[in-house]
């Protein structure tokens, strides 16, 4: 359930450029005026002085490529997509990589996801030299991970469950597994549950010299299914089932193997007792694997080194971590050129930071402070600079830094507030950073590696003059001070806020570990709140007890209580907000979707009427319905923990049902799945509690999809105009 109310949209931008200042539901969920534009397809080259992009102009589309210090958009025309066609059918490219010498490109084409993460598709390649496309398996189709081999002379794929790779300049293609079938085996890719809560769809990596592919085995054959109904428009709809271990259950068994290109051997690596294999990653300088496991309680991970010993491949723990509560795996692994250590980020001392782990148990601490390291940029081997993200100005901002690996003082290469991101080209040398906050959309600009900006990409113009046209509030950020500690929140009042008047309240939360719904970055949702703003609500939002960049001691506060404290904090706020003069406090309402759902139903539920509304979309209702790994990271097993679990789904709490309460779920969510919903129906129906609820037929956790939004949104703004 990893930042759920990031939900992905697809969507086409129409400037339609609305002359009325009125906000509506269609201009934000049918036309996106309010949609930022981004850079598409950036790749930094080799050459540390150039890069490639997707650009779209004069009604031409391609890949193109440019020089960072003298940036135009017009550059130099690699590849036109506009007129792309392959046997006389156009085909229309939605990513690209290079191979390693950016003599060839595959091409990533007719995208159809299967889950939030994964997705099947068909790969072409393309040679610059030659101006030749070819398709990467005509055969064995369709695919997805395509990836080059380090030498460029290859590339890897799965299709079916099973790992395949394409010689290049012979055109033969190796079938590396064989038992790969649908619920049973997986090679090279990873589990719904893995996918969900590990973030990790590629499980199959190239070794450096190109010789051997390693890659993790999910043997599922002991998982219990959950079947969704789809297509509900046909006569007998279709039936679509799944493996999904839910909380207390049995996973896939992982295993992990490497295979010889050389003898078209495959081997079994040995490890020690574990449940999961959240990350496998090799060397970019030597023939090494670096594997991570976890135990089923996710407390104590094993950092294993891999390598190549008398023909044979063996494994030894250099490092290992246990925790009281829980340990999260990240994607914050960095090799060091000299092939004797990697970096890491660990919460061992209280706060998220970078520690340098040697191969001989040599351990250093790079970074340290009261505050926490967010994610890794890079490292630029040659001067021994390590890049990071960092909430150093508290847990609204990011900054962007860089420090010595000797640990002297770091440096910022970006404002320390608002919302910073970057990717860097392959030196090191230039970065292309995406800065936002609250109140101003995205800024794309060009940089090198001390922060100067050489050239701004996007602006994001358009979208500024419809912020402008359109009178935008100031979203404002506040701050409440409870019973000995204070929480993080933001405010957006209407234009016309008279302090006088008494205001309705529109409390917006999510509250669950590992997001925040506080932060000073742009947020298309912000469109919404601006609506109901100009409909005279005071829209509020708030961080409990739980999320992210305050140290680990608030962030674990909620182990084997999830739901617990951000439900009494969600009470003591709105509590709060009735002693202000300017808030109603008989018409408090809150809202929030997947884990912001399970909060508003507990709010709903335990708040003894405090919510004249709620609106849960997509809510887990029982956590004995929810995926292990989420659940039982923070909550164990049901078995080991069943207080934690009855005390704390909503489920159980329905004849203390007080308020306005709309239930909403997408029938075909393969994650929270709709259960929850139809589950917590039946509760309030034993309670005999009326309630609203509505199930989108064959949508899934994101409720999208042709007027979807549309339609979701101009029921719950009719419901709140009603109810609040």
């Amino acid at each position: 359930m990893r930042n759920l109310f990031l939900i992905s949209i697809g969507v086409i931008v129409f400037n339609i450029g609305f002359s009325q200042k009125d906000i509506t539901v269609e201009s934000i969920y049918k036309y996106y005026e309010f949609y930022p534009k981004g850079v598409s397809g950036f790749n930094g080259m080799k050459d540390g002085q150039s890069f490639t992009k997707i650009s779209s102009l004069n009604g031409i589309r391609s890949i193109t490529k440019h020089k960072i210090t003298s940036y135009k958009d017009d550059g130099e025309t690699l590849l036109n997509l506009t007129d792309l066609t392959y046997n006389g059918t156009k085909i229309n490219v939605e990513d690209y990589q290079f191979n390693d010498n950016e003599t060839k490109l595959v091409l990533l084409t007719e995208t159809n996801s299967i889950y939030r993460r994964s997705f099947n598709a068909i790969y072409y390649i393309y040679d610059l030299k030659t101006k030749t496309l070819e398709a990467l398996d005509e055969v064995n189709t369709p695919q997805t991970l395509a990836t080059f081999s380090p030498d460029g002379k290859k590339i890897a794929y799965i299709s079916e469950n099973n790992i395949y790779y394409k010689d290049l300049a012979s055109k033969k293609t190796i079938q590396v597994t064989t038992d790969g079938s649908f619920n049973h085996i997986i090679n090279g890719t990873t589990d719904w549950v893995y996918e969900e809560e590990f973030a990790i769809t590629q499980a199959f990596g190239w070794s450096p010299d190109s010789k051997n592919i390693a890659f993790l085995k999910f043997d599922e054959s002991k998982v219990k299914e959950f079947t969704l109904e789809y297509n509900t428009g046909q006569l007998y709809p279709e039936l679509y089932t799944f493996k999904y271990p839910k909380a207390g259950e049995d996973n896939s068994k992982v295993s992990t193997h490497i295979y010889s290109l050389e003898n078209m051997s495959t081997q079994n690596i040995q490890l020690q007792g574990y449940e999961y294999i959240p990350r496998i990653s090799w060397s970019n300088i030597n023939n090494t694997l670096i594997l991570q496991t976890l135990n089923r309680h996710q407390n104590h991970v094993n950092y294993y080194k891999v390598e190549q010993k008398s023909n044979n491949w063996i494994a030894s723990i250099f490092y290992s971590e246990k925790n009281q509560t829980y340990i999260d795996i990240d994607d914050n692994l960095i090799f060091l050129n000299n092939g004797s250590a990697i970096l890491r980020t660990s919460e061992k001392d209280g706060f998220n930071h970078i520690y340098k782990i040697g191969f001989d148990g040599t351990e250093s601490q790079i970074t340290k402070g009261n505050w926490d390291v967010i994610n890794f940029c890079g490292i630029d081997n040659k001067d021994q600079f390590v890049y990071y993200t960092a909430a150093k100005k508290g847990a609204i901002h990011q900054g962007v830094y860089k420090i010595a690996l000797k640990g002297n003082k770091d440096v910022a290469i970006s404002s320390e507030t608002g919302q910073n991101t970057v990717v860097f080209t392959p030196e090191m040398n230039y970065f292309i950073k995406k800065h936002s906050t609250a109140n101003t959309p995205p800024i794309f600009t060009l940089c090198d590696n001390k922060g100067k900006e050489i050239v701004v990409m996007e602006r994001n113009e358009t979208l500024q003059t419809s912020i402008k046209n359109h009178e935008f509030a100031q979203k404002e950020f506040i701050s409440f001070d409870l019973d000995g500690y204070s929480l993080n929140g933001w405010m957006i009042k209407p234009n016309n806020f008279d302090a006088s008047k008494k205001y309705p309240v529109y409390i917006n939360i999510y509250g669950g570990p590992g997001s925040n719904m506080v932060y000073d970055g742009w947020d298309f949702n912000n469109a919404w709140h601006q609506l109901l703003a100009q409909e005279g609500y005071i829209v509020v939002s708030v961080d409990p007890r739980g999320t992210l960049y305050r140290g680990k001691q608030f962030k674990d506060i909620t182990y084997l209580q999830l739901g617990k404290y951000e439900t009494e904090d969600f009470i003591k706020v709105a509590q709060k907000l009735q002693t202000y003069d300017y808030i109603d406090g008989n018409r408090i309402g809150i809202q929030g979707w997947s884990y912001g759902g399970f909060m508003t139903t507990l709010a709903m539920t335990k708040g003894d009427g405090l919510f004249k509304m709620g609106i849960a979309v997509a809510p887990v209702t029982n956590w004995m319905f929810y995926d292990n790994i989420y659940t039982e990271r923070f909550m164990r097993t049901p078995q080991e923990n069943e207080d934690g679990y009855n005390s704390n789904s909503p489920i159980n709490f329905a004849n203390g049902l007080k308020g306005n309460y709309l239930l909403i779920h997408g029938s075909g969510d393969d994650n929270v799945h709709v259960q929850n919903t139809l589950e917590m129906i039946n509760a309030l129906i034993t309670a005999n509690k009326q309630f609203n609820s509505f199930i989108y037929p064959n949508r899934d956790h994101g409720i999208y999809g042709g007027n979807t939004r549309l339609h979701l949104f101009t029921m719950m703004l009719n419901f709140v105009k009603e109810k609040l």
